[in-house]
C-alpha cells in the first residue's frame, strides 16, 4: 500500500509539472524583439528553467544586475523574450518543456541568427522523466558538437542541472556524466566549460512543483553563472572605464 501511495504521489507530481510546462510554453514565451546594446552577446539557452516560469526572467534578472554593477556590457540574445520591466534585456533561448533533442534540432539556426560570443546552457531536466534518461548524456554530447561546430569561437558554459524533488538518482547520474563530456570537448580544442548548478541549490530553493527554482534559487544560479563567466577571461568582455576605480 505504501509503495502504491509513493508511486501515485510521484505520478501526480510529474503530471502537474507537465501541465505547467505545456501551459507556460504557450503563454510565457514571446517572440524576441531583439533588444541590443552593442555589448558582448550572451545566449541563455535551455528549457523552462532558463525561460523562468515560477519567476519570469529566472536567473537572468540577477545575472543582468551583476553585469551592470560589475561594469560589463552584455547583450542577451535569443529568439524569445520575457521577464519583468526591470530586466534590462529580455532576449533568451529558453524553451519551456523542451528536451536536449528538441534544442539540438533548432540550435544551429539560432546560433546563426544570433551569433553569440558566450552560451549559457542548462538542459536535461525534461529528459530525466522522459522515455530514455539514460541516453541523455549522449544527446548532450551531440548537442555540444553541433554548438561548437556552428560557433567554434564561442565560450560554451554547460551546467550540471539543478536538483529535482524526485528522481534524484537519475539527476545525479546525468550530472556525473557531464564532466567527462566537457573534458572530451576541451581535449578536442573546444571552448567548453562545466558549471556546477546542482550543488549550488537545495530542495528549499525550489518552487512548489519541485522542479523550477524559486526566487532564492534563481539568485543562486545567477551567482554561479557570474562567477563561472568571470573565470574565463573575455567571456563577457572587460569592465567599462566608468566601472574602474579612479576612472570616468
Amino acid at each position: 500500500m505504501a509503495r502504491t501511495k509513493r508511486l501515485l504521489t510521484g505520478f501526480i507530481a510529474i503530471a502537474s509539472m507537465m501541465l505547467a510546462l505545456l501551459t507556460t510554453t504557450a503563454t510565457t514565451a514571446q517572440a524576441g524583439t531583439t533588444e541590443s546594446n552593442g555589448g558582448v552577446k550572451v545566449m541563455p539557452l535551455g528549457d523552462s528553467i532558463t525561460d523562468g516560469i515560477t519567476v519570469p526572467g529566472g536567473y537572468r534578472i540577477d545575472l543582468w544586475n551583476k553585469f551592470v554593477s560589475g561594469g560589463y556590457k552584455v547583450d542577451f540574445v535569443g529568439s524569445l523574450y520575457n521577464g519583468p520591466s526591470s530586466l534590462g534585456d529580455h532576449d533568451h533561448e529558453g524553451h519551456s518543456g523542451w528536451t536536449i533533442a528538441q534544442i539540438d534540432q533548432n540550435v544551429v539556426n539560432w546560433l546563426r541568427a544570433s551569433t553569440p560570443h558566450t552560451i549559457l546552457l542548462h538542459i536535461g531536466t525534461n529528459d530525466i522523466y522522459g522515455s530514455d534518461p539514460g541516453g541523455a548524456p549522449s544527446r548532450l554530447s551531440t548537442l555540444l558538437d553541433h554548438i561548437t561546430a556552428t560557433a567554434p569561437d564561442a565560450e560554451v558554459f554547460v551546467a550540471q542541472i539543478t536538483p529535482l524533488a524526485f528522481d534524484d538518482s537519475i539527476v545525479r547520474s546525468f550530472n556525473a556524466a557531464i564532466p567527462g563530456i566537457v573534458q572530451n570537448k576541451v581535449n578536442a580544442g573546444k571552448h567548453v566549460h562545466m558549471v556546477d548548478m546542482y550543488d549550488a541549490l537545495t530542495l528549499s530553493d525550489l518552487a512548489g512543483d519541485g522542479v523550477h527554482p524559486n526566487a532564492s534559487g534563481y539568485s543562486k544560479m545567477a551567482n554561479v553563472w557570474y562567477n563561472a563567466l568571470l573565470s574565463v577571461p573575455g567571456s563577457i568582455g572587460s569592465k567599462s572605464a566608468a566601472a574602474v576605480p579612479g576612472r570616468g
